[in-house]
């Protein structure tokens, strides 16, 4: 069983895979964050390290759905391959900050590694307003955050949207984070298990 937690920067995707980990038991895979050598670089200076983030982020989440399909466990992931391909590079490109010959180089990478993935069996997509997204990630106060731009956030939010409608490789389940407080309310997070549940009846 393979659960993947999808959703803009600041939508609280570590914390639900936290707390879905424990309620079913599952083995968490996270994003690798405090360890990304690009990460820091790249809010101060986009253009000259997009490419570079994308490339790792994209090694790094192949790895782990390597790994996945090898041990063969119960599985919650925080983000996803395809956000990466989809959303954040095509972002990038769209905005001037990645140039067509890298964009066009990450799209084949991606097209070779595609051959290989296997899609999670649900799919968890966090909505979230732009204004909601700022303010988790102030509570959250990473420095590097800091220098996150609205309109950044906002075309993600926008390029998102557009994906969910057209996902189609596995069950979706979509949660509106304005709405579901799952990180604090713990009747917020029932709704969401809830949710799960009777996506996961239908994989059986």
């Amino acid at each position: 069983m393979h659960i993947a937690i999808a959703g803009n920067i600041g939508s609280g995707k570590t914390t639900l895979t936290t707390l879905i980990a424990k309620h079913y038991k599952y083995t968490a895979h996270f994003e690798e964050v405090d360890n990304n050598p690009y990460l820091s670089d790249f809010y101060k200076d986009m253009q000259r390290w997009s490419f570079n983030l994308q490339v790792f982020f994209l090694r790094s989440r192949f790895r782990q759905l390597i790994d996945i399909k090898k041990k063969s466990k119960k599985i919650v992931q925080d983000r996803t391959i395809y956000e990466d391909a989809y959303i954040f590079a095509p972002n990038l490109h769209a905005m001037g900050l990645m140039t067509t010959r890298d964009f066009e180089n990450y799209t084949d990478l991606f097209g070779v590694m595609d051959e290989f993935i296997t899609p999670p069996d649900l799919l968890i997509y966090l909505r979230a307003s732009v204004p909601s997204l700022v303010t988790n990630i102030q509570k959250r106060g990473r420095e590097y955050e800091e220098a996150i731009r609205l309109d950044y956030l906002t075309r993600l939010n926008e390029r998102y949207e557009a994906w969910v409608t057209t996902y189609t490789k596995g069950k979706l389940l979509i949660i509106d984070i304005d709405n579901n407080r799952f990180h604090e309310n713990p009747e917020d997070l029932g709704t969401i298990i809830s949710g799960i549940e009777a996506q996961l009846n239908g994989l059986f």
